[in-house]
């Protein structure tokens, strides 16, 4: 369960990898090759079997692509990993472009003639994806080659071998709701849109769909596996690979046919034979499904996934769960912070720090895994910002470093996601500043009352404004939906500048986490989660926070701070104090008390 610390990214392999690479290129008569790295499911977090991008490029980070050509190679990464893309991947082999503002597709259109056939395999993109290099043709000659496979699948040498493990089922008493009812209101919504069935190729939405949950992916609690679900409320299961024990076929229930993954694709072809519509997210839906669909004869009617909004939008016993959660965490979170205190200046490393406090988490027997790896990022560290350590970068913590840790865990009732910045000695104002301005942001955004129909792209200004006010920003979203136990990471709401309008709604839990990063010396971010309720004000909503750990006072310079945001900081506290102490030993609770004492 715990992080291993293996050094992940190998410089030199990257350049012994790429020359094999174009070689194979050669050989398949093309002269660009995508590599992404989503696997065959999309997955955010790959199993280590599917790492393709890391094996070309050395690369780590949950969201990038590389386009290779004969004489180049573009690493698309987006703000989150620009720092750590340079430091993980040799720059003298590769180009870097922002993926958000310079996609593999836009690039393309940008450097016309540069690649004129271009390699793909379907199961690795979304349909929208292919759909848009395809539509750079009228632009520049270029013709796509579909692959039966990636070449890199035959020159991986090492390759993990990703052996299943037997998924479980989720309890109603966690999920708090059946998954006959889910089928049945998603079913509503395909009969309503005119189509007969849809397809779910993510294990995310098949793990909350049908209330099953698995060890498949790293830190996500899911299974391999894809689904179909029918109008009628009907489903069938394709896993990968996976004994299904009786329980789990009990659990399911007669209305949940259960096959291999090697079936899935008879299956499309059967809905296409039968002359199906099928509901069709071209955002969501791999290639290689929406092309069975099509070629089998299926009417694809193209819409939104009816299923996203429901499962972003958490019932009460999901809310009560992730309430649960986080009072389990803040437990090993103040247990973490204590020892830190009293250690940080005892020759500890980054490692030494994740390990500590992936020790405090799994002395809760409820835990399951963490959520993602831990991010533990001291002084230059800290600045980037979704920093993973090894042991080749592993830094000693040092007397006047700010400590970055981003960490998470996996719990039968809930997922967890906090991030706090913790001083290590004596700090210079401008440093106080830039942390006090942080926390007017994370306040400002988690006290905001605001009117229903309201979008997160609305919000996000609030906790930008006290750093915009010092000509400042920061290069991430402010807040990320997060699922219960399943996904950290989640649709369809989030808190950002560019992000897609989807209002907020009563039962979405969300990250709230500004922060500010100077590359080379330090980062600061302050995470809490929150869940969107209603307001005691007719037609309005708030955001009650759920996290529970103490936000490093020595930090703060009080004089920046309004009357109202102090009360804020202080009724946080009061309510960290009141909820974890009675869970504490008494040296733990002291330690608490000081660290949640009221600012004035």
């Amino acid at each position: 369960m715990l992080q291993t610390f293996e050094n992940r990214g190998e410089l030199t392999a990257a350049a012994r990898r790429l020359p094999v690479l174009r070689e194979e290129m050669k050989r398949l008569d093309i002269d660009g090759l995508l590599v992404p790295h989503d696997d065959e499911y999309l997955n955010e977090y790959t199993p280590a079997q599917f790492e393709r991008l890391l094996w070309a490029t050395g690369f780590s980070g949950s969201a990038g692509a590389l386009l290779l050509t004969l004489d180049s190679a573009v690493l698309f990464i987006d703000g989150r990993y620009t720092e750590q893309a340079r430091i993980e991947t040799p720059a003298e082999h590769f180009e870097y472009e922002d993926l958000r503002v310079l996609p593999p597709w836009q690039w393309l259109r940008d450097n016309p003639g540069r690649v004129s056939r271009l390699g793909y395999w379907s199961k690795l993109h979304s349909q929208d994806e292919i759909d848009h290099i395809e539509s750079t043709d009228h632009l520049a000659p270029l013709e796509l080659v579909p692959l039966d496979k990636h070449p890199i699948d035959d020159l991986w040498n090492d390759r993990p071998n990703g052996k299943s493990k037997a998924p479980f089922p989720h309890a109603i008493e966690y999920s708090g709701e059946d998954s006959s009812i889910k089928r049945e209101r998603i079913g509503e919504e395909l009969r309503r849109a005119g189509a007969d069935a849809i397809v779910f190729s993510n294990p995310n939405a098949t793990a909350w769909l049908l209330n099953i949950r698995g060890d498949d992916v790293p830190h996500t609690p899911v299974a391999l596996c894809r689904a179909v679900l029918h109008a009628d409320g009907k489903a069938a299961a394709f896993f990968a690979g996976h004994e299904i024990s009786e329980d789990l076929k009990l659990h399911l229930g007669s209305d949940v046919e259960i096959s291999d993954e090697e079936y899935f694709g008879d299956y499309l072809r059967m809905l296409g034979a039968e002359e199906k519509t099928v509901l069709v997210n071209k955002m969501l839906c791999p290639g290689f499904v929406h092309q069975a669909l099509k070629e089998s004869g299926a009417t694809i009617r193209e819409g939104d996934d009816p299923l996203i909004l429901f499962r972003g939008i958490k019932n009460e016993v999901e809310i009560e769960g992730s309430r649960k959660a986080h009072v389990r965490d803040g437990v090993a979170m103040v247990k973490f912070l204590h020892w830190l205190e009293n250690n940080w200046m005892n020759d500890i490393s980054e490692i030494d720090a994740v390990q500590r406090l992936e020790a405090f988490r799994a002395e809760d027997e409820a835990l399951h895994d963490i959520s993602f790896d831990t991010i533990s990022g001291s002084g230059p560290n800290g600045a980037i910002i979704h920093y993973r350590v090894s042991e080749t970068s592993n830094r000693r913590l040092a007397d006047g470093d700010l400590f970055l840790v981003d960490s998470g865990g996996q719990y039968l009732e809930g997922t967890t996601d906090i991030t706090r910045t913790i001083a290590l000695g004596e700090q210079d104002a401008e440093r106080k500043d830039r942390f006090t301005r942080v926390l007017q942001g994370h306040i400002a955004l988690a006290a905001v009352k605001f009117p229903a129909d309201t979008s997160g792209y609305q919000l996000d200004i609030l906790a930008r404004q006290p750093l915009w006010n010092a000509g400042l920003d920061y290069a991430h979203g402010t807040g990320h939906g997060v699922g219960t136990f399943l996904g950290v990471h989640e649709g369809p709401q989030s808190v950002a500048k560019k992000a897609p309008w989807v209002p907020l709604q009563p039962g979405m839990i969300l990250s709230n986490e500004p922060g500010y990063y100077v590359e080379g010396e330090y980062g600061i971010r302050i995470e809490n989660l929150v869940v969107v309720r209603d307001s005691v004000m007719p037609g309005m909503l708030q955001l009650e926070t759920v996290t529970l750990a103490p936000i490093d006072r020595s930090l703060i310079e009080p004089s920046l701070m309004s009357e109202a945001e102090l009360a804020w900081l202080n009724d946080y506290h009061d309510r960290v104090w009141e909820t974890l102490s009675p869970l504490l030993s008494e040296t733990d609770a002291m330690w608490l008390r000081e660290a949640t004492a009221p600012l004035a």
